[in-house]
């Protein structure tokens, strides 16, 4: 009697589901994903990253010493819990931290710098599931570790829009600011809080919290309420050095160059405590549609944010490195970028490795690289780069270490010129080349 009853119990029970938040990838959609990382990766690659894979569950404090208490990460995102051992453990939330991490704990620092990677993967927030956010997602990120040169940053926001570019996306634009050093941001949030203290009555209640525990955050706020008085707080671009001051105008001299359309925006601030320096965001204009689907002539035009990142000098120390590193980086959601109409299906292929080192020599010559890189990689031709050593020697002696048969030197005479000289690394024997011509050459090369 009481196996029968045992079994029908069992016939009752409901099957089970997956966790909230948390779908499979099945068919298409796993090749869709696959395609969008490998398209992501030959371009990361062109442009002079490796790649790295960190583990999914890490120590809980890499995440609370680097991303920062009083943050909406850890204190209502993160999935944390300990082990039958009693050790505190997360779930990776980010990639930044555990990639920092890892760089410190495997003496990277010995390495040619900067050491520059991309990884793919899935991350974990407890975060409220709705379109475009789930609490299991996939994301592609970039970073560049042990250069403190703005040209590390314009390389990250040229790669990333790159990146979009070839995923389909047109009308972008890039809101950016710059948060100075630590002390520039001491000044800044100082005043910050002294703005906000007297108009603390009218702001919501997260708003108020944050007052108290993670002052920064009220510029990231989007409650309604808290907007007007957004709009009139005192702006971080006000504080700065002459040293950060320097740093940001190159960061925008690169972008312009480039022909990336950029708008400074005061209330940037990002959402994480290791941010300094340059922060930004890839905005999307959209117009306004209608019912079905088609643009409205005289309608809005929407602002959706899709993606964005920043630099962070002073991760390291956080995380228990005894000097700086320098670094700067960015994450693009995948999940989210799927769900845009403009975005392409894409093929997976396969990734070539790269037969040329480009050195270049000087800031004028760097100022103009990324343009010629650019042209290169549109032709498929994938290069080797290092941004912070100046001097020719060092950088023929790098390509000559990886064993690259070919160099493209581009100095402060080749940028007036629109030349670039390309080095035979076995018989030392070189050849002027204009821009125009650089790619076909380079073809012709065995």
């Amino acid at each position: 009697m009481r196996k029968k009853k045992e079994e029908k119990k069992v016939k009752n029970v409901e099957p089970s589901n997956s966790l909230k938040g948390m779908n499979d990838i099945i068919g298409e959609k796993f090749y869709q994903f696959q395609g969008m990382f490998e398209k992501a990766q030959e371009i990361a690659v062109y442009y002079g990253f490796k790649p790295i894979e960190t583990p999914a569950l890490e120590k809980e404090e890499v995440f609370v010493r680097g991303i920062g208490e009083g943050t909406d990460v850890i204190e209502k995102e993160i999935y944390s819990f300990r082990t039958k051992g009693g050790e505190r453990v997360a779930l990776r939330p980010e990639y930044t931290a555990s990639i920092m991490r890892s760089y410190i704990e495997n003496g990277m620092n010995n390495l040619p710098q900067p050491v520059m990677f991309y990884s793919f993967g899935p991350l974990w927030r407890h975060d409220n599931p709705q379109k475009g956010r789930l609490r299991e997602f996939r994301q592609f990120n970039l970073e560049i570790l042990g250069s403190e040169k703005s040209i590390a940053d314009a390389l990250v926001i040229r790669t990333l829009m790159t990146i979009l570019k070839e995923y389909g996306f047109e009308n972008l634009i890039i809101d950016i600011n710059s948060m100075g050093n630590k002390e520039d941001r001491v000044v800044f949030t100082r005043e910050l809080v002294a703005y906000y203290k007297k108009h603390s009555a009218k702001i919501c209640k997260d708003c108020q919290s944050r007052l108290l525990t993670n002052p920064l955050r009220l510029l990231d706020c989007k409650n309604e309420q808290c907007q007007p008085l957004k709009e009139l707080a005192p702006a971080s671009i006000n504080y700065l050095s002459t040293d950060s001051k320097k740093h940001f105008r190159e960061v925008l001299q690169y972008l312009e160059e480039m022909g990336i359309d950029y708008r400074i925006n005061n209330c940037l601030v990002r959402g994480l405590n290791y941010y300094t320096h340059t922060v930004f965001e890839v905005i999307k204009l959209e117009k306004e549609t209608d019912a079905e689907g088609k643009e409205i002539e005289d309608g809005k035009e929407k602002e959706i944010s899709i993606t964005g990142g920043g630099r962070y000098n002073y991760l390291a120390k956080e995380l228990g490195s005894k000097k700086e590193i320098p670094a700067v980086g960015a994450a693009l959601g995948l999940d989210r970028i799927m769900l845009f109409k403009e975005c392409k299906n894409l093929e997976p292929k396969i990734i070539k490795k790269p037969k040329i080192y480009f050195v270049q020599l000087g800031f004028e010559a760097k100022l103009k690289a990324l343009t010629v890189m650019e042209i290169l990689r549109e032709n498929k031709i994938s290069v080797y780069q290092n941004l912070s050593k100046e001097s020719l020697s060092a950088q023929l002696a790098m390509a000559d270490k990886m064993g690259v048969p070919y160099c493209i030197i581009f100095g402060q005479k080749e940028a007036i010129d629109n030349t670039a000289i390309v080095r035979d690394m076995k018989t030392h024997s070189q050849e002027v080349i204009p821009v125009e011509e650089l790619s076909d050459y380079l073809k012709k090369l065995k």
